[in-house]
């Protein structure tokens, strides 16, 4: 192309939806395209194939529970440290190093997108993030900027510095799934029920459906930034999804997170969902675009393959209060959640939701090595 038609290919390339072959031409180095994590157990998984070594990793597996960690973030505020390329990095790879899992996890928060998009937002400890203005109007959401991708930049770096270091083992990036930002933005903070932001979504349902696609755009951009740098497979994580009926799910959530998955069109990487609660909700939440379900403690993986027509690869279950819990009556439960999890495809053990700041890092190390040596 020359001239005019230069330029123009250019501008639309910064556009969502990139042409393939400046996708393909732009990720030449990518983990998944130069062969590091393409045969990776984890990614094989994802795929619905099963290797020698049943994977393994843990939500929230980077962070409170690690000595390292606490160290590095003395006096360290949460949003600065992940928006900080070196330290994130570094969080990122401290539970590989110790636990020798199968996949690192981006060292981030959900809410990180919303504040590189202009919200005013921060992290208060012992609470979670929490809102400098409440978004609650649609003269709120009209003044919310439209997101634009450069912001991401210290994320790309992040992600690049620990792809670096990661060799053969994949990077999972990771991004907050639209109801569960929208949840956040209504309320001002966290909330057990989710009563504000579910009643806008009834009483206004152009505002909400406004609000979804910004967040949708922002979780999309997120997401794609952290797989264009080199992460080898994401997890939508909608956490407060357990507070919605199917019929709203259906109709008011997931056309929106679908459209946050479609910022990876063009992007070949395994996408996963959870939900928290989501159990009645599992068919709903793969429907959006997963290639994997996340599955809580809550419901067995059995009924959960069963659920999914025994065709999806899931990943989950182990609860995390038994991390706490004897060591006999922990191995007990991680073994029968690998039982349960034969019926599907492929497994990739997990636990049901996040590592509580108080549990042992050594026992973590331990479950690693047993799960290692038991059979697919």
């Amino acid at each position: 192309m020359v001239d005019g038609r230069a330029d123009k290919h250019a501008l639309q390339c910064r556009t969502r939806f990139a042409c393939l072959s400046c996708i393909r031409a732009s990720l030449a180095n990518h983990p998944m395209i130069d062969g590091r994590t393409q045969d990776s157990p984890l990614i094989r998984a994802y795929r619905g194939q099963r290797a020698d070594t049943l994977p393994v990793w843990f939500m929230r597996q980077a962070g409170r529970s690690l000595p390292e960690y606490r160290a590095l973030r003395t006096d360290v505020a949460m949003l600065d440290a992940c928006l900080d390329p070196a330290l994130a990095s570094e969080i990122t790879l401290q539970p590989v190093r110790r636990h020798g899992v199968d996949a690192g996890i981006l060292f981030s928060d959900i809410v990180v997108p919303v504040k590189l998009g202009g919200v005013g937002v921060e992290i208060v400890p012992g609470r979670g993030p929490v809102l400098e203005h409440p978004i609650r109007s649609a003269s709120d959401v009209a003044a919310l900027r439209p997101i634009d991708p450069d912001v991401f930049s210290p994320i790309r770096e992040a992600v690049a510095l620990t792809v670096a270091e990661l060799g053969s083992t994949p990077l999972i990036g990771f991004a907050g799934a639209p109801f569960t930002l929208a949840a956040y933005l209504v309320e001002g903070g966290p909330s057990r029920d989710h009563l504000r932001a579910r009643t806008l979504m009834h009483s206004d349902p152009h505002t909400w459906a406004a609000l979804m696609n910004w967040v949708a755009d922002a979780s999309g951009e997120f997401l794609r930034a952290q797989v264009e740098a080199g992460a080898s497979a994401v997890q939508l994580f909608d956490s407060w999804a357990g507070s919605l009926s199917v019929e709203d799910y259906v109709r008011r959530v997931a056309p929106h997170s679908r459209r946050a998955l479609d910022h990876l069109r063009g992007l070949d990487v395994p996408k996963v969902h959870f939900g928290v609660g989501a159990g009645d909700l599992l068919e709903a939440m793969y429907g959006v675009g997963a290639d994997v379900m996340g599955v809580d403690w809550r419901m067995p993986l059995s009924e959960a393959n069963r659920r999914l027509g025994g065709r999806t690869p899931i990943q989950g279950n182990i609860d995390p209060a038994l991390l706490a819990a004897p060591w006999p009556v922990l191995e007990a439960h991680v073994r029968a959640v690998v039982d349960a999890g034969r019926a599907a495809p492929a497994h990739v053990v997990n636990l049901g939701h996040g590592v509580p700041p108080d549990t042992d890092p050594d026992t973590l190390t331990r479950l690693v090595e047993l799960v290692h040596s038991l059979p697919q």
